[in-house]
């Protein structure tokens, strides 16, 4: 599968294609390769820079609009202005061309990153910049989350058995621990977030962002329009 990938949860703004094809041996993940990729570190940026890269990445890998057999997001958390721009064009990429619009959480995809960096992954910590001094955290336990993602200062984090932590450069260093070096969503990490749903054929479910916030926390959902235009 070719797969499009953006993200504008944070400061950078990415974009990137990535080819997705099933594992090749039972109980490995299924194989994940970028094609391209552009990111760009500009938080005021985002409507400006996101389309103009995704076209660079398809320029890039020789692939048409029409070879694209779906697209992913990463939904947040991340401020309103930020989440927007990258779920209304991974929307209206999906809209125009026919494809299913998958949206993982920002930093899933992060934590995805990190697998294999280390040889005893733990338990991990994954933190980006929620402004107001605070960040938005969540942790993983082998790749799979098990708390969060939420938003609380720093020292409020419940850093409890994290072995490490991951994301924005600046905000890792608020705790205690190793960092690995997956600051932001790159394209294969949040490919491989959705892999198992994109392989499978599933229905994506409606684009919900994820602010953590009032009054930023309003539902407000990016749906892809069907041919009818239902």
């Amino acid at each position: 599968m070719l797969v499009l990938a953006v993200d504008t949860a944070t400061p950078a703004v990415t974009a990137g294609l990535v080819h997705l094809s099933p594992a090749g041996e039972p109980g490995t993940r299924p194989a994940v390769a970028t094609l391209a990729a552009r990111v760009k570190v500009d938080a005021r940026a985002h409507a400006e820079v996101l389309t103009p890269q995704i076209l660079e990445c398809l320029a890039e890998a020789g692939v048409r609009r029409d070879e694209l057999d779906a697209v992913v997001v990463g939904l947040g958390p991340g401020p309103f202005t930020g989440l927007r721009v990258g779920m209304a064009t991974a929307a209206a990429f999906g809209d125009a061309l026919g494809l299913p619009v998958h949206g993982v959480c920002s930093l899933d995809a992060i934590a995805a990153d990190t697998i294999g960096e280390k040889r005893d992954p733990g338990e991990l910590l994954v933190v980006t910049d929620a402004r107001r001094r605070e960040v938005y955290w969540a942790k993983y336990l082998n790749g799979t989350r098990v708390a969060g993602p939420e938003v609380n200062k720093a020292s409020d984090v419940p850093v409890g058995d994290a072995a490490a932590v991951a994301g924005s450069a600046g905000h890792v260093d608020f705790f205690d621990l190793p960092v690995l070096p997956s600051e932001t969503p790159s394209p294969a990490g949040l490919v491989t977030v959705a892999a198992s749903a994109l392989l499978a054929g599933e229905l994506p479910q409606a684009l919900v962002p994820l602010y953590l916030r009032r009054p930023d926390a309003v539902e407000n959902s990016f749906r892809t329009l069907d041919r009818t235009g239902a």
